[in-house]
């Protein structure tokens, strides 16, 4: 049976949920919200350690600015009424991305992630305005800033996610099978699951299901 400690996920659907439920992409963003609590309890459930969500994409700036200030008030209020909960459950937040957003939601990710910079439980990953390609090259910057060797060890090193083993699993929601600029050198040897329902739809049942496969399958690592 595999070991799991950490799960990422690109959490695709929202939009396209709401307008065929609600007719509204916003709807379908709120509703995502209540899938992330869900999928954190049942993180905390089967003991994993790490949960890395793909947020906000470097490329969703394309996006309409309506929805774009919608989804950024959601993370506000979210910070606002539930940080000191997941605080309270020895949950640990990090942001992977650049923080280039208003005053308020800056000060907002960085007092949550100095908060819960103790917290040992469960560590989750918010990956906001984040992209893969940026990081990999800014990690090459650091590397040449610091005379570094250029390997594989020292490249992790200078990722935003140094200190943090690779995913073990890879979900996406949304039925499209893509990376999306997401963790490409993370991802590497991660066993990946494209999951037909839209991230709204998506329950504990549907996650359960995964990870039962997971732990199912041969992990060879290029051996035989």
């Amino acid at each position: 049976m595999n070991p799991l400690k950490h799960v990422a996920i690109i959490m695709d659907g929202n939009g396209r949920w709401g307008l065929k439920f609600k007719n509204s992409r916003n709807a379908g963003h709120k509703a995502g919200l209540n899938t992330v609590e869900k999928i954190i309890k049942e993180t905390i459930k089967k003991d994993i350690s790490f949960l890395t969500l793909f947020a906000f994409s470097t490329e969703n700036w394309k996006r309409p600015r309506k929805e774009i200030n919608y989804l950024f008030s959601l993370l506000e209020n979210f910070l606002i009424n539930r940080i000191e909960d997941l605080h309270k459950q020895n949950i640990k937040l990090k942001i992977l991305g650049s923080k280039k957003f208003s005053p308020r939601l800056n000060k907002l990710l960085n007092d949550s992630e100095k908060k819960t910079s103790k917290n040992t439980k469960l560590q989750i990953n918010l990956a906001l305005n984040y992209g893969s390609k940026s990081e990999l090259i800014n990690a090459f910057k650091k590397m040449k800033k610091n005379k570094n060797t250029i390997t594989e060890k020292n490249l992790s090193r200078n990722l935003q996610t140094k200190n943090i083993p690779d995913p073990d699993l890879l979900i996406r929601t949304g039925n499209t099978k893509r990376l999306s600029n997401f963790l490409l050198w993370q991802l590497a040897y991660s066993e990946i699951f494209f999951e037909k329902k839209l991230w709204p739809a998506f329950n504990e049942k549907d996650y359960n299901k995964i990870i039962k496969e997971y732990k199912s399958i041969k992990r060879n690592f290029g051996k035989i």
